[in-house]
């Protein structure tokens, strides 16, 4: 698993490679891949998809998600995001377009495949980086979360401005780690259809996440 982790990130994230948990999660993510080759996702060479698109030092946008669709052929290692062969949209990421063409007057996107953001700085970042088919958060136990906070934690020092949006309650969890003075930390409910008229429709994060960057001299998203 490690192998495929993209060595842009190493300087920020490398050293939990070292310790016990990591040793521990990784095996049991090995032995999962192994035992249900079919039923584990993403596919094993999209663990760290999300990290490939967005290297470092392109970072501007972070959306910290729970942990990947547990449906067959949805995830590919973004958070929310979906495959370009997918045909019918998990309901959180129509609402997510829903909010977005409200915040930002503009029509919704021909496909689920969110690529284009993360080419442009948006790191769609999971707690959880895999999951087994049918059985949402059925790693969160795994330590996935450990590995995430440490890579949120190095990301929280660096002194570009950044936003962080954090959509659910598992999300908000991660604002203690996320102190520093010159970032911008929006939280809104999650987009769920069980959540989103709580709060997700009308938080007009996209606006905010891009009004935030040009006026530090960062160029705005392509949402």
């Amino acid at each position: 698993m490690i192998d495929g982790f993209p060595v842009q990130w190493l300087p920020l994230v490398g050293k939990e490679f070292e310790k016990p948990y990591f040793n521990a999660l990784q095996s049991a993510v090995e032995s999962a891949y192994n035992e249900f080759p079919n039923q584990i996702f993403p596919p094993r060479e999209q663990v760290f998809h999300a990290l490939h698109l967005c290297p470092p030092e392109n970072l501007k946008v972070i959306v910290v998600g729970q942990d990947p669709y547990p449906t067959k052929g949805f995830a590919h290692g973004l958070a929310f995001s979906v495959a370009s062969n997918t045909s019918k949209l998990p309901r959180s990421l129509l609402n997510i377009f829903k909010e977005r063409s409200s915040d930002l007057e503009i029509k919704d996107r021909p496909d689920g495949n969110l690529e284009s953001w993360a080419q442009q700085g948006v790191l769609l970042l999971n707690s959880v980086l895999t999951v087994k088919e049918n059985q949402p958060n059925s790693h969160a136990s795994l330590g996935w979360e450990k590995f995430t906070d440490a890579l949120l934690q190095s990301i929280n020092f660096k002194k570009d401005p950044l936003v962080f949006l954090l959509w659910g309650e598992q999300a908000k969890k991660k604002m203690n780690l996320l102190h520093a003075a010159n970032h911008l930390v929006l939280c809104a409910p999650h987009p769920s259809p069980l959540s989103a008229n709580k709060g997700f429709f009308g938080c007009r994060h996209f606006s905010q996440a891009n009004n935030f960057l040009m006026e530090n001299g960062v160029s705005p998203i392509g949402w």
